[in-house]
């Protein structure tokens, strides 16, 4: 499949084909939801996604991978050398760093917001120094960096139908949703990283804290007040959920499959940490495989008939490539999404 959706996307250089299947590769191992339901775009668009998230995948891995093996001086000079490279290859299109290459590669060919790149980074370097956040607002400051800016890069991709000034702020909130959904299944293992994402005033509303957290992840016993504290955390994603979801008819149809199964997966998760007993601090929260299945045959029935619609339109891409549907669609998608 990844050649064809190189040929699709007219990537012809063999370094670049090559820095594009790298970050294919980093998307399928670090981030198998949105992975899968990406293969419910265009065949030709798929790659620059897979540079998006791959780019974004390989900064956070230096921010995490290496919190264990290096000081933040070390995972510093990391975040450093790659913004160098990001810096040249936005500029003259040429990286040694594969993901920088194909980034480099899709920001042209979409003509995405160089400053887009810059925030994230920005929210990268944070990481390295800021353990915690004392109310909503510094979150929300920080995440326009780590999540919003996502959902902005990806709006060129996916198209849409009406102006992207008027997209934009849903699509930044899906970005920041799918992220809140992760602190909260991940609020264990970030503990154990050293940070914490759920603001500081909302944990002392319940009358909780980070020691009160740590105890609970080092003696798995539970407390009511740290579960009232990641329920009201939940109810305030999913109030950001619904801030993105008018922005999911503003796509592109042949783009609304995918990012609607990523909304829906996505907001299992939220349903799967409630049906745990938001028991996040000692085991992670996941959406039954029946489930993903059921969500991934709508998807595909989706994307069937928006390329019947598409098809006689012979639609043209915002980068020039020609629309040519999602690829086959039947039952071992079906398993693979699932």
């Amino acid at each position: 499949m990844t050649e064809r959706e190189l040929d699709a996307a007219g990537v012809t250089d063999p370094a670049l084909r090559e820095a594009y299947r790298h970050c294919r590769r980093l998307n399928a191992r670090h981030g198998r939801t949105y992975f899968l339901a990406t293969r419910l775009l265009p065949v030709e668009r798929r790659p620059a996604v897979h540079a998006l998230y791959g780019f974004a995948r390989w900064a956070d891995d230096i921010v995490d991978a290496l919190g264990t093996g290096a000081d933040s001086a070390r995972r510093d000079a990391e975040l450093a050398a790659l913004e160098r490279e990001l810096e040249q290859g936005l500029r003259d299109g040429e990286s040694a760093e594969p993901v920088v290459r194909a980034l480099a590669d899709t920001a042209r060919r979409y003509r995405i917001d160089h400053a887009h790149f810059a925030d994230f980074m920005a929210a990268m370097r944070s990481d390295l120094v800021v353990t915690d956040y004392a109310d909503y607002a510094a979150l929300r400051r920080y995440m326009h960096g780590s999540a919003a800016v996502i959902g902005l890069q990806m709006l060129p991709v996916l198209g849409t139908v009406t102006d992207r000034e008027t997209a934009a702020p849903h699509a930044a909130a899906l970005g920041v949703a799918f992220q809140l959904t992760n602190f909260l299944r991940d609020v264990g293992e970030d503990l154990d990283r050293g940070r914490v994402y759920l603001p500081a005033d909302l944990l002392a509303a319940h009358g909780v804290d980070r020691e009160r957290l740590r105890w609970s992840r080092d003696t798995g016993r539970r407390d009511p007040r740290i579960t009232s504290a990641l329920r009201a955390f939940e109810r305030l994603t999913r109030g950001v959920y619904r801030q993105a979801v008018p922005g999911l008819a503003m796509l592109e149809p042949v783009s609304r499959p995918c990012i609607r199964t990523a909304f829906v997966l996505y907001g299992g998760i939220l349903d799967a940490v409630a049906e745990d007993g938001y028991a996040v601090l000692h085991r992670r929260s996941v959406v039954p495989r029946r489930r993903r299945a059921v969500v991934a045959a709508d998807g595909l029935a989706r994307v069937a008939a928006a390329r019947l619609r598409a098809r006689p339109a012979a639609a043209r891409e915002p980068g020039g490539v020609p629309l040519t549907g999602a690829g086959p669609v039947g039952p071992r998608m079906v398993e693979e999404v699932a």
